[in-house]
């Protein structure tokens, strides 16, 4: 019995328009995470707990955008080593159209009631040098200033090659005005990179009348990386307004020669705006090299792991919160900071609620950064660096709401099927370093649990407005990590921290058997009341379906990626699973209510929309190159039968 898709996936580690507007009874969509301030939260109340399971497929689209990975002994993937598309887009629904980019960076138009398509936008990236394909989605912004004109209404995407391009909602057309013939090279001013090293998979930011954007730098590959810098364009003319290069405070940004001062921390994810308070609000990236952190200085870390408010119309740095100090452990802040407000001691606040790779849910004051809920500083363990390095003696631990994943490790956590494959991961855990969680990573090696794709990732969480409720996915399976002294890196080229006095040589903590050597269930999904932290239901996400033969795939709680949306009706939708299956529960008592299984995965966050008073629940199901299924390019819409 051999589970090889377990290795694979933790290896690898994401018509015409309507002419009238969305009556009153109708809802839309129009920013990738439902509002400015994420939540995938919908005011929509067709579709309830006590129908849902009358949904039935309605349309689906295929862009034909997706490759097949080739990675040998894997199904789907033929044998050279490129990894396969990711499909995670969330469509945008603005002014009676559904607009999304496929993982080629191709934009579509969709008509939202039947997925026809109104018009498509090539940018024609290069998708040689990229070795992950990936688009979250795109933005959208109007100019209340030119009503009726030309690119009064714009998309806004960022490419793989690191372009920032407009397009005129209606036609698809590029808009000249903006940048250079509708773009702008974000390359500019940053360090030399070779291409697919720095790219734009998240959503731009909109606020007011600027746009903005962070930036993926691929991890642990050298020193001198290009600067994580955040830009403010004008929306307009794609005039740079402002940039903040997250240099410790009071040092310059900028080189003698004028670029960026490189190797910075970068902000990969989904970035918040909250337009009342004009604050960007940022979910920071860990300092490169990931894994090691000696040839830093403390300053160099200071907005590293962190979540970072922006003076929107300056990018000037109104707070930050740390959560994880001086990070060598990959931890960075992987998920859109999520905006609401909360009554906490009697009081009532703007928050910001962030969820992390370590489990930890942080509730910080919105216009301060302090946090709502208590956070202790508390000491960690300090045994076991390695030579050169320097570690933290406490981080940030918030009393509430509880941690969502097991924080740490020990030979006793080992787990099997059988007396024998238990025995052996035992074997595993002694022969390495375990301990709480924050273990220093050392030549002996250490298993990271929770490890670096988490606990909680990029799709979480959903947040339900009205009852104040918490809905995240989390991962619970751990990674053996090792630090190779550089002169015998050869052979461990994985994350090869190039410059730096150690490579890594990562995998994920299996059974001979290829199976998790921690217990099971390996996916959750975890509801929490935000105003007093309480946990009120955790249950088992997917099961082993696709995974593992007959009678383990029954087996609840298997591998997933991908984040859940949540309706004002009381349902959570989510695929995630790699069983494949797309579901609805219950918010308030995790009941699992409705299911259906999909051609591939269904990767990336779903949303919903109303209209006419029909409501429409859309998912982009086309693989990861974390899943075990094979990529595909299906969105597809659910709605109730007419």
């Amino acid at each position: 019995m051999r589970f090889t898709p377990f290795s694979f996936t933790l290896l690898l580690f994401v018509l015409a328009p309507l002419t009238s507007p969305l009556s009153q009874a109708d809802t839309g969509w129009p920013y990738y995470g439902g509002a400015p301030g994420g939540g995938h939260y919908s005011a929509a109340t067709q579709v309830t707990p006590a129908n849902v399971q009358k949904l039935e497929r309605v349309w689906t689209h295929r862009s034909g955008d997706f490759q097949l990975g080739r990675i040998s002994g894997v199904e789907g993937f033929d044998g050279e080593g490129q990894a396969a598309s990711a499909f995670m887009a969330t469509p945008i629904l603005q002014r009676g159209r559904l607009y999304y980019c496929t993982p080629f960076n191709r934009v579509f138009a969709l008509e939202p009631t039947s997925g026809e398509v109104i018009w498509s936008y090539d940018p024609e990236v290069d998708m040689g040098p990229q070795t992950l394909t990936n688009c979250r989605g795109v933005s959208s912004w109007e100019d209340s200033e030119n009503p009726d004109g030309f690119c009064q209404h714009r998309i806004i995407l960022g490419t793989l090659d690191a372009r920032l391009i407009a397009l005129d909602g209606a036609t698809g057309k590029r808009c000249p005005d903006f940048g250079r013939n509708g773009e702008i090279d974000i390359t500019d001013g940053v360090a030399a990179h070779n291409p697919g090293e720095y790219n734009l998979t998240s959503p731009a930011a909109v606020l007011g009348d600027k746009v903005i954007i962070g930036s993926r730098i691929i991890d642990s590959l050298r020193k001198g990386i290009p600067a994580g810098v955040v830009r403010g364009y004008d929306v307009r003319t794609g005039a740079l307004v402002w940039a903040w290069n997250p240099v410790p405070p009071g040092a310059k940004e900028l080189a003698e020669d004028g670029q960026f001062i490189d190797d910075t921390t970068n902000v990969w994810s989904i970035i918040s705006v909250d337009h009342e308070r004009n604050l960007v609000i940022l979910p920071t990236g860990n300092t490169s090299p990931d894994y090691y952190g000696g040839d830093r200085t403390s300053d160099e870390d200071y907005y590293s792991s962190s979540v970072v408010a922006l003076n929107g119309s300056t990018g000037d740095v109104v707070w930050h919160f740390q959560t994880v100090h001086h990070d060598v452990w990959d931890f960075d802040v992987p998920a859109q900071p999520t905006l609401v407000d909360l009554t906490i001691d009697g009081k009532r606040r703007p928050a910001v609620v962030q969820v992390t790779k370590m489990g930890l849910t942080f509730v910080l004051d919105r216009e301060t950064g302090e946090p709502l809920h208590p956070v202790e500083e508390r000491p960690v363990p300090q045994h076991g660096a390695v030579a050169g390095e320097f570690l933290s003696p406490t981080q940030p631990f918030p009393v509430r709401p509880a941690p969502l994943h097991q924080l740490g490790i020990s030979p006793d956590d080992a787990w099997g099927f059988t007396f024998w494959d238990r025995a052996q991961c035992r074997k595993q855990l002694e022969a390495l370093d375990t301990g709480p969680i924050y273990t220093p990573i050392s030549t002996k090696g250490v298993v990271l649990y929770p490890s670096n794709i988490g606990g909680n990732n990029w799709g979480a969480p959903a947040v339900d407005l009205d009852r104040k409720i918490m809905v995240t996915n989390n991962n619970h399976v751990g990674m053996e990590i090792r630090l190779i002294p550089r002169e015998n890196c050869e052979g461990f080229n994985a994350f090869p921290q190039k410059g730096s006095r150690y490579c890594v040589d990562m995998k994920p903590f299996l059974s001979p058997w290829g199976a998790p050597c921690t217990k099971p269930p390996w996916s959750t999904l975890t509801a929490v009341d935000l105003e007093s932290g309480e946990l009120l239901w955790n249950i088992p996400l997917g099961t082993l379906k696709h995974q593992a033969p007959w009678p383990l795939s029954y087996m609840k709680g298997g591998i997933q990626m991908g984040g859940p949306m949540v309706t004002q009706s009381g349902l959570v939708f989510i695929g995630a699973a790699a069983d494949r299956q797309f579901r609805a529960f219950d918010t308030t008592t995790g009941e699992e209510l409705w299911a259906e299984e999909l051609p591939t995965t269904a990767n990336a966050v779903p949303m919903t929309y109303q209209i006419d008073g029909r409501q429409f629940v859309v998912v982009a199901a086309g693989g990861h190159f974390t899943s075990p299924s094979p990529a595909g390019d299906y969105l597809i819409a659910w709605a109730l039968p007419e």
